[in-house]
């Protein structure tokens, strides 16, 4: 699942860019190129903020780590089933429409849209938390939200400028991103104090409402597994790649996080951390003694967090580009201008900016939380849909989609895939799944609409 990454892949382009020949730019990532892909887009910027926001759980979210990677890796298995039965570029979109019809493939493509553009606004707040480092700005909520949608329309304002810009602001911040995760995640084991770890179960919940609660907020870290799926008309070999591109990007980020969250951990007092804005400036601190390796850390990862806003801000703009092509969303979202779908990126900034600024004059805590919390919801629509259609290809035994002697092996993952999203839904809470069911269901409006305007394009009689 996808942690707002630092380049998020693009979904499926037009059918006319899959005609049989392949251009020069098809096929052209291998084994691994498309793990990178995989990596690089799985860990972005929300880990900065991670380790505070689950610290309130105590040391038993480590746990949840553990579980949430074997989920994850589920779910990296069947999205390479999937990719090797149906190795087109698009990922849930493709496989929800290819087994349910267009609304299902609508409904994943929209809820994937609104998952961008939520984990927009929660990098914004992730980003001011390192700001307020630099230019203390935590007393003044209005400079607190300025700043915040500053973090947003810049990369914006880049992407709005073309690809050459975005491209050059990736190259930048995948370099400044990796420096603070490796400094904290093999240094700080040199610093580790077990007495700053805290309680092993913090609050009320039971043991395993907190795994599940702290694995909803983890999600977000994940964000991404769906990576190598999404790409898969640019992948070499897809039918054999792309499952395992996956599963070893994932493992490999499931490491960096399990290695960086345990040294948050143990170099920062637990009742510090609960209250930490800045997560990774604090460790730094600790591990060196005075501020300016906690600065420096600071802005690596503000520089880190706008080029995974720059990432996917530019997602946001492509998510709606497939199905714009195919009809499903308002062809404003498929016109492109230097190769940049420029209404989407304008939507996509201005819906998170509204939200964001819902969220802190609604006066409720933990904004970042409550936003993470809503893109874990929208996120697992789609990979539900998508295990879903894996489970529909298994038991309709398609024979050009299921390999016979594997269908047990391939259904108990589905199912263990399935039954681990859902797990999420319910971790969420009633809050993040009722604004999150709103968002999706003005999807419901949006496909009536489009759905009639095609219909009296085909000049068929309504009631067909």
């Amino acid at each position: 699942m996808h942690d707002t990454g630092t380049a998020p892949a693009p979904t499926a382009p037009a059918p006319e860019d899959h005609q049989n020949h392949e251009s020069r730019h098809a096929r052209r990532f291998g084994l691994p190129i498309a793990t990178a892909l995989v990596m690089g887009n799985i860990i972005g910027g929300g880990i900065f903020l991670l380790p505070a926001s689950v610290a309130p759980y105590g040391t038993i979210s480590l746990v949840a780590f553990g579980v949430l990677t074997v989920g994850a890796i589920a779910l990296a298995l069947v999205f390479g089933r999937l990719a090797k039965r149906h190795p087109q570029t698009g990922g849930p979109y493709v496989y929800a429409r290819e087994a349910f019809g267009d609304f299902a493939g609508f409904l994943a493509a929209w809820s994937y849209w609104i998952t961008t553009w939520v984990s927009n606004a929660a990098l914004a707040v992730a980003a001011v938390g390192y700001l307020d480092v630099l230019l203390p700005i935590h007393g003044s909520t209005l400079w607190t939200i300025v700043a915040a949608l500053a973090c947003q329309w810049l990369p914006a304002l880049a992407n709005l400028g073309g690809t050459r810009y975005v491209g050059a602001v990736q190259l930048v911040s995948t370099v400044l991103k990796f420096a603070p995760l490796l400094l904290v995640a093999i240094g700080g084991l040199f610093f580790f104090d077990a007495d700053n770890l805290g309680p092993f179960q913090g609050g009320g919940d039971s043991p395993v409402g907190a795994i599940s609660a702290s694995a909803a907020i983890l999600l977000f870290s994940y964000l991404g597994v769906e990576s190598a799926s999404m790409s898969a008309g640019e992948v070499r070999d897809p039918e054999r790649n792309v499952g395992r591109a996956t599963v070893l990007g994932t493992g490999l980020a499931a490491l960096v996080y399990l290695l960086c969250t345990v040294s948050v951990f143990g170099t920062v007092a637990h009742d510090k951390l609960v209250d930490s804005t800045a997560p990774f400036t604090d460790a730094v601190n600790a591990m060196f003694g005075g501020t300016w390796g906690g600065t420096a850390v600071a802005i690596a990862a503000l520089v880190s967090m706008v080029g995974a806003l720059n990432g996917w801000t530019l997602l946001a703009a492509q998510a709606p580009y497939a199905p714009a092509k195919d009809g499903l969303f308002p062809a404003a979202f498929a016109r492109k201008k230097r190769g940049v779908p420029t209404f989407g990126v304008i939507v996509g900034v201005s819906l998170a900016s509204l939200l964001t600024i819902y969220n802190y004059t609604a006066g409720s805590g933990g904004v970042f939380e409550s936003l993470v919390l809503i893109t874990t919801f929208t996120a697992t629509v789609p990979y539900l849909l998508a295990t879903g259609a894996q489970i529909y290809f298994l038991l309709s035994g398609q024979s050009d989609r299921v390999n016979k002697g594997r269908l047990a092996r391939d259904m108990t993952l589905a199912l263990a895939a399935f039954g681990f999203s859902m797990w999420l839904v319910g971790g969420a809470g009633y809050a993040a799944v009722y604004q999150g069911v709103l968002f999706l269901f003005v999807g419901v409006l949006v496909y009536a609409w489009m759905s009639a305007r095609k219909k009296r394009a085909a000049g068929s009689p309504a009631g067909d």
